[in-house]
């Protein structure tokens, strides 16, 4: 009889796999610049005006996808006009300072999740570093108030900021296929691997305003800028494994 039910077991993951597989895809978005496992429906897509930490207005998409209860979606934010679009605004004495454009752009990560730790209800589970490819990020778990579960990864590449977000039922295994699967695209659509950990580098500053520590014209431990991203892995180099 035990032999019997395992059979019976096997065969049904065997059945299931496949009808999985056909349910989920690698999707890839070349606009974006970014690759992902989600689930074969093309994703709605939504325009949006990201207000960052100093009030500036930056462009952004969200990228959304629906499975029964559970949802996916990922947003990007283009954060590369961050100068011209802070100078743009009126600031209170306090954030008049030409440094600001490129904080908001250094504490993007963070201040995206801080709109998850804050959510009504919401309680944080984990929110720690994390990396994938060794572009660095954050990652967030959060059990939600209607006892929904999250999963957020959020990576700043390029001066784009990504949120990978993971929403499903009460009692749905993890997301984990959603969270471990995202990779970034060059300029090209090929998937971009790195030698050591990624860290963004800031945009050249370009209006003459001042600048904090370098920022982006070759930042790094000898001036004080924002570190280097890693350089990238040549045709069959080897490459430490993603988290």
């Amino acid at each position: 009889m035990r032999v019997i039910r395992f059979i019976a077991a096997a065969v049904v993951l065997f059945i299931a796999q496949p009808v999985f597989a056909q349910e989920w895809d690698q999707y890839r978005n070349t606009e974006d610049r970014f690759t992902v496992s989600a689930p074969t429906t093309p994703p709605t897509v939504e325009k949006i005006q990201w207000k960052s930490e100093y009030d500036s207005i930056f462009p952004g998409t969200v990228y959304r996808w629906t499975q029964g209860q559970n949802k996916y979606s990922v947003t990007v934010v283009d954060y590369s006009n961050s100068e011209a679009l802070f100078n743009a605004n009126h600031h209170s004495d306090d954030f008049q300072g030409a440094a600001y454009w490129q904080i908001d752009i250094l504490g993007s990560i963070q201040y995206a999740a801080s709109q998850y730790r804050y959510k009504p209800g919401a309680k944080v589970t984990f929110d720690a570093f994390h990396y994938i490819n060794l572009v660095t990020g954050h990652e967030l778990q959060i059990t939600n108030a209607d006892q929904s579960k999250s999963m957020i990864a959020i990576y700043l590449h390029e001066n784009r900021l990504y949120i990978f977000d993971a929403t499903v039922a009460k009692g749905q295994p993890a997301p984990l296929i959603f969270q471990q699967s995202p990779e970034f695209l060059d300029e090209n659509g090929k998937s971009v691997r790195y030698r050591t950990y990624y860290y963004n580098r800031l945009p050249e500053a370009k209006l003459g305003r001042g600048r904090a520590g370098a920022g982006g014209d070759g930042g790094g431990p000898n001036n004080g800028g924002a570190p280097q991203g890693g350089q990238p892995v040549a045709p069959g180099a080897p490459q430490a494994q993603p988290r």
